[in-house]
């Protein structure tokens, strides 16, 4: 698969609607209240790091341990449709612990490189070309790191509202993507 433009504009949204960088302002502002500074260019780094990596040793990994891609991604789809179900309805069915030190854990990982973030890039590995998703990538870490500077006042321009009705149209745009990621790879398990 060679470059596109068009490919990596969708593999750039999809990443976006994963990472939820909008959606996760009132988290990030109130890891900020409760631990002081966050350090903005050293999550961003982390998180480029964490997915980059994922993208290039995640399906050695993966044969290392006997799976095979369309397996990884059927059940990234799953993953994908309960994230996106969390988004919609505004529940939580997977929370973490709460943090003592922000700026790696959690902020760069899990909450903007988690697992729904890794099993996405890998899924994306079936259908688009590297250099599509590390551009994807990289232009989600120039948006994570504007997000994360101006978190405060992009929550006191959007308000709660806002960014509720953000989260929940990402969300409806990623059940669809999570049903075409299972519906192009279900075939694949019984080849």
């Amino acid at each position: 698969m060679d470059f596109s433009f068009r490919d990596t504009i969708s593999v750039t949204m999809i990443l976006f609607a994963v990472i939820d960088i909008l959606g996760s302002i009132p988290i990030i502002v109130d890891l900020r209240k409760r631990v002081g500074h966050i350090e903005s260019e050293k999550a961003t780094l982390v998180s480029a790091i964490i997915m980059i990596a994922f993208l290039f040793i995640g399906e050695q990994l993966l044969n290392l341990i006997g799976i095979d891609v369309n397996s990884f991604a059927v059940a990234g789809s799953f993953v994908l449709f309960f994230l996106a179900l969390e988004m919609i309805l505004g529940i939580r069915l997977y929370r973490d612990d709460t943090p003592s030190t922000a700026s790696i854990v959690p902020l760069a990982f899990p909450l903007i490189a988690g697992t729904g973030v890794l099993t996405t890039i890998l899924s994306l590995r079936s259908q688009y070309a590297t250099s599509s998703i590390m551009l994807g990538i990289l232009i989600n870490m120039i948006l994570v790191y504007v997000v994360l500077k101006l978190s405060s006042k992009i929550e006191a321009l959007l308000g709660a509202s806002g960014l509720g009705i953000i989260r929940k149209v990402f969300g409806v745009v990623l059940l669809a993507i999570a049903v075409k990621l299972f519906s192009g790879n279900v075939k694949g398990l019984f080849d």
